[in-house]
């Protein structure tokens, strides 16, 4: 199709830009084009503009591929497998090493279901990392499909896992825009044992259910020996700091396939 656009479009002045002449006028920064400006795109006074960047990417990218709605696995990065449990830093962690494989089992579920939407809906969406976030990525893969990890710059670099769709692999610098993303199309979320970012994650999606600012959705914890000893959810209910029903915001689950046949019913309804 013809480019209708009456304009001459950025991409072309950044390159016009290259070739103009080195003088005193054209090295200063204040001449520089200002979305090619790297450093003036991180002052401060442009943190609106990076969050809003931020949230266009990834979400301009989602539609072009066609993706309308994922599966979201939160879990611990320190979980290996369990071939590698060896290397776990406690006891714990390596009896924990069982949730690797449900994770993944549970991805290669969902993917299949996936794929016979042409990869529209229940796509598998992760943090992007290692452990359980690994699995999730890599039981997508072993289906055949895609999945999303959904990266963040920390301050000891963490790089994708390699079984993340690699044009659906997404890195932030807001953990404010990422949470977005992760729930934007969120048709269930799935949370394995975890620690401070697996809670944060969780505690801010069901308090978004819990508000009515987000659809109720399938919210299944993995591991109910687990989550009660973490939390005494109970309690919660009997001080008053959250209502009775708000125990029936989530469900507790051990499989995979327990998960996906949750999800299923909820979905046939």
């Amino acid at each position: 199709m013809e480019d209708e656009r009456l304009f001459r479009d950025a991409r072309s002045d950044r390159v016009t830009a290259r070739g103009v002449p080195d003088t005193p006028q054209t090295r200063a920064p204040a001449y520089r084009l200002a979305f090619a400006d790297d450093d003036f795109l991180c002052r401060e006074e442009l943190r609106p503009v990076r969050l809003q960047l931020e949230l266009l990417k990834p979400e301009m990218i989602l539609n072009e591929r066609g993706v309308l709605s994922t599966v979201v696995l939160f879990g611990g990065a320190r979980i290996p497998e369990p071939s590698k449990k060896e290397t776990a830093r406690t006891e714990t962690l390596a009896g924990l090493s069982r949730y690797y494989d449900e994770a993944r089992e549970f991805s290669r579920l969902m993917t299949e279901k996936s794929m016979s939407t042409y990869g529209r809906e229940y796509v598998v969406a992760t943090g992007g990392g290692p452990g359980v976030m690994e699995a999730g990525n890599r039981g997508a893969d072993d289906a055949g499909g895609m999945s999303i990890g959904l990266n963040i710059v920390l301050p000891h670099e963490q790089a994708p896992n390699e079984y993340v769709t690699p044009g659906m692999c997404f890195n932030f610098h807001y953990f404010a825009i990422r949470k977005m993303h992760f729930l934007m199309r969120a048709k269930a979320v799935c949370v394995f044992p975890g620690g401070f970012g697996t809670l944060d994650e969780t505690f801010e999606a069901l308090t978004l259910i819990q508000t009515d600012r987000m659809k109720r959705v399938p919210f299944l914890l993995f591991g109910e020996e687990f989550w009660r000893r973490i939390i005494n959810w109970d309690a919660l209910s009997e001080a008053g700091t959250i209502s009775p029903e708000d125990l029936d915001l989530f469900r507790f689950v051990e499989t995979g396939q327990e998960a996906v046949s949750i999800i299923e019913d909820w979905y046939a309804e």
